[in-house]
């Protein structure tokens, strides 16, 4: 399992961005990689694939969500944005 974020990649938020009516745990998707790995665009959308906010945000405000099984050999911490 990796732990660089990269285009298209399924992430959630980690904390609560009220002057967006975003919260903790909303999903949404990078769709720009920003000033070198140092900032996402993140595209949220409703059920059927409208975006009701984009913005940019920092590594530490989102985490990527997996889809598969984590194994043993798996490297847990930080997570570091390559391009």
């Amino acid at each position: 399992m990796r732990n660089t974020i990269q285009l298209l990649d399924v992430v959630a938020l980690t904390v609560d961005l009220p002057e967006y009516n975003l919260w903790r745990g909303q999903v949404g998707t990078i769709v720009e990689i920003l000033a070198e790995g140092k900032a996402f665009e993140v595209e949220f959308c409703d059920r059927e694939g409208r975006t009701y906010e984009s913005l940019g945000l920092r590594p530490d405000q989102i985490m990527i969500l997996h889809f598969e099984p984590a194994n043993a050999n798996s490297v847990s911490g930080t997570i570091v944005a390559e391009r």
